[in-house]
C-alpha cells in the first residue's frame, strides 16, 4: 500500500521533460520542422531574388575656406556654410530642375504611365541624399567648441549603376555652380546696396550743406561763432555812450557858464563906453542935488529915473546883442566875440555828442539783439551741425565698407574665397548597395529554423496522445502495471528507410539552395574559394 501511495504521488507531479524528449518529439515531428523551414527559407531566396539591384554612387565635396587671410580681406558673404547650402539645396531640388534631369537621363521610365509627374520628382528627392560631415572647432569669440561642417557628401540611387554615376555628377556639378553663383550674387547685391546708400546719404549731406549755407548767409552776425565779437562790440557801445553822456554833461555846463559870462559884456565898445560917461554924470550930478534938495525935488526924481533907465539899458544890452533878429551891427567887442565863438562850439559839439550817443543806442540795440538770437541760431546751428556730422560719419562708415565691398567682390570673382572643391568624384557602382541579400538569406534562415520550431511546438501542443507510461498515470491516475514493446515489422523497417532518403533529399537540396543562393545574390563561390585559401596559411 505504501509503494502503491508514492505511485500515485510521483504520478501526480508535473511531468519533466528531458533532452530525450525532445529528440524523441524532433523524430516523432521531423516534418513539421523540416517543411516550414524549407518552404521560409525557399520564400527568402525567392524574395532576395526577385528584388531589384539598387545602385549608389556617392560623390564628396570639401568645403574649402578662403585662401586670403581673413585679417586682410573680409568677404561679405557671412552666412555659414551649413545655412548656405541648406539654400543651394532647396534651389536644386525645386521641380523644373528634377524634371529636366529625369527627361534627360530617361530615369523611372517604370514609373512614367502609372505615377503623375508630381510624385516621380518626390520619388527622386527621397533617393537623393545630402549628409554634413562636421568637425570640431575653437571659436574665437565664445572660445567653446562647435562643430563645423567641413565636408558634405551627395548620394542617388537607381537601378543603373551609368545613370546613377551620371546623375551624381550633375548634381554636384550644379552645387559647384550655385554656391558660385549665389556668393557672386551676394558680393554683387551688397555692393550695389551700398552704393546706393551712400549716393542717399551724400544727397543728405548736400541738403545739409545749403540749409547751413543758407543760415549762415541770413544770421551771420548771430552766429555762435560771433557771439565773443558781439558782446566785446556791445560793452565797447554802452562804454561809449557811457562817455559820451559825461561829455554831453560837461558841454552843457560849459554852455551855461559861457552863456552867464557873455551876459555881463557889451556887444558893441562905443555904445558901452557912452553908456558908462552919461551914467556917472548922472550920478554926480544926483548926488549934488540930494546935497542941496529933498528926494521929491523935480530934478531929483528925474535924475533917479534917467539913471534907472541906463541902468536898465545896460542890463539888457548883452541880450539884444546875441539876438539873431536884432537890428544892431555885427558886435565889435573882441571879448563878446570869443565867448560867442566857444558858445558856438560848445553847442555844436552838444548836437554832435547827442547825434553820436543816439547812434550808438543804435548799434547797442542791434548788438544787444543779436547778442539775444545767438541762442536759438546756435540751437538751429547746432542740430543741422550735428546731423551734418553723423551724416558724414555714417557716410565715412558707408565709403569704407564700399571699399571693402569692392574687394570681397574682387575675392568671389576670382573664387579666392570660400568655395566648394570635389575632392572625390562620382565613382562607378560595381556592386549593388541594396537589397543585402546575405542579410536576407540569414535573416531567412533564422526564420525557417524559427517557423519549423515553432509549428512542431504547435503540432505538439495540440496533440494529446498517450505515448509513455507516466503519461498514462497522469492521464488515469492509475499506476501503469506493465507495457508492451513496439513491434516492428519488415513493412515498417521499408517505410522507415524511404523516409530516410526522403529526409537525406531534403537536406541536401537545403543545402544546395543555401550555396546557389549565396553563389548568385552574394558572391561567386569560386572568389569566396580564393579569398578562404588566401586566409589559410601554409
Amino acid at each position: 500500500m505504501e509503494s502503491q501511495a508514492v505511485t500515485m504521488n510521483n504520478a501526480m507531479e508535473p511531468e519533466t521533460k528531458t533532452i530525450n524528449d525532445y529528440l524523441d518529439i524532433a523524430k516523432r515531428r521531423k516534418w513539421s520542422l523540416i517543411i516550414p523551414a524549407i518552404v521560409v527559407f525557399l520564400g527568402a531566396c525567392i524574395v532576395a531574388r526577385v528584388l531589384p539591384s539598387v545602385y549608389k554612387s556617392t560623390s564628396t565635396i570639401l568645403i574649402q575656406e578662403q585662401d586670403v587671410p581673413v585679417a586682410f580681406v573680409k568677404t561679405t558673404v557671412t552666412s555659414y556654410a551649413e545655412q548656405r547650402l541648406q539654400t543651394i539645396y532647396q534651389r536644386i531640388m525645386n521641380f523644373s530642375r528634377l524634371q529636366e534631369m529625369i527627361d534627360n537621363f530617361k530615369l523611372y521610365p517604370d514609373l512614367k504611365k502609372r505615377w503623375t509627374p508630381e510624385q516621380i520628382v518626390g520619388k527622386m528627392r527621397e533617393d537623393i541624399t545630402l549628409e554634413l560631415t562636421g568637425s570640431d572647432v575653437l571659436g574665437k569669440s565664445t572660445g567653446r567648441r562647435n562643430e563645423t561642417a567641413v565636408a558634405f557628401t551627395i548620394s542617388y540611387e537607381g537601378k543603373d549603376p551609368m545613370t546613377v554615376q551620371q546623375v551624381v555628377s550633375k548634381i554636384s556639378y550644379l552645387f559647384l555652380e550655385e554656391n558660385i553663383k549665389v556668393r557672386k550674387k551676394q558680393a554683387t547685391d551688397t555692393l550695389q546696396f551700398l552704393k546706393s546708400e551712400m549716393d542717399r546719404i551724400s544727397e543728405n549731406l548736400t541738403d545739409l550743406d545749403v540749409k547751413m549755407a543758407q543760415l549762415k548767409k541770413e544770421h551771420y552776425n548771430e552766429l555762435p561763432s560771433q557771439l565773443q565779437i558781439n558782446i566785446r562790440n556791445l560793452n565797447q557801445a554802452e562804454s561809449d555812450i557811457q562817455r559820451l553822456n559825461e561829455q554831453l554833461l560837461t558841454l552843457k555846463e560849459k554852455e551855461g557858464y559861457l552863456q552867464v559870462q557873455l551876459a555881463g559884456i557889451p556887444r558893441r565898445i562905443e555904445e558901452a563906453e557912452k553908456n558908462n560917461t552919461r551914467l556917472e554924470e548922472l550920478k554926480m550930478q544926483l548926488a549934488q542935488l540930494q546935497s542941496r534938495f529933498s528926494e521929491h525935488y523935480p530934478d531929483v526924481v528925474s535924475t533917479k529915473a534917467e539913471i534907472a533907465e541906463l541902468e536898465k539899458r545896460e542890463k539888457h544890452a548883452p541880450e539884444k546883442s546875441n539876438n539873431p533878429g536884432h537890428s544892431d551891427n555885427t558886435p565889435d567887442n573882441p571879448t563878446y566875440i570869443t565867448l560867442s565863438a566857444q558858445l558856438s562850439d560848445v553847442k555844436t559839439d552838444i548836437v554832435s555828442t547827442r547825434r553820436q550817443i543816439k547812434e550808438s543806442g543804435k548799434m547797442a540795440n542791434l548788438y544787444r539783439q543779436r547778442v539775444g538770437n545767438t541762442p536759438k541760431v546756435e540751437e538751429t546751428y547746432n542740430a543741422i551741425l550735428t546731423q551734418r556730422n553723423n551724416t558724414q560719419a555714417k557716410y565715412d562708415d558707408l565709403m569704407r565698407k564700399h571699399m571693402e565691398a569692392k574687394v570681397a567682390q574682387g575675392l568671389e570673382k576670382e573664387q579666392k574665397g570660400e568655395h566648394f572643391v570635389l575632392i572625390d568624384p562620382p565613382r562607378f557602382p560595381e556592386k549593388p548597395y541594396k537589397p543585402n541579400r546575405l542579410k536576407i538569406l540569414l535573416v531567412g534562415f533564422v526564420l525557417a529554423i524559427g517557423s519549423g520550431v515553432g509549428w512542431t511546438f504547435l503540432r505538439e501542443m495540440n496533440d494529446h496522445s498517450i505515448r509513455d507510461s507516466n503519461s498514462l498515470t497522469l492521464a488515469t491516475s492509475f499506476p501503469v502495471l506493465g507495457s508492451i514493446p513496439e513491434i516492428v515489422t519488415e513493412e515498417d523497417i521499408q517505410r522507415k528507410k524511404k523516409k530516410q532518403i526522403l529526409i537525406t533529399i531534403a537536406v541536401v537540396l537545403f543545402i544546395a539552395s543555401a550555396f546557389v543562393s549565396f553563389h548568385f545574390f552574394v558572391m561567386h563561390l569560386d572568389v569566396l574559394w580564393l579569398k578562404l585559401m588566401q586566409k589559410i596559411p601554409f
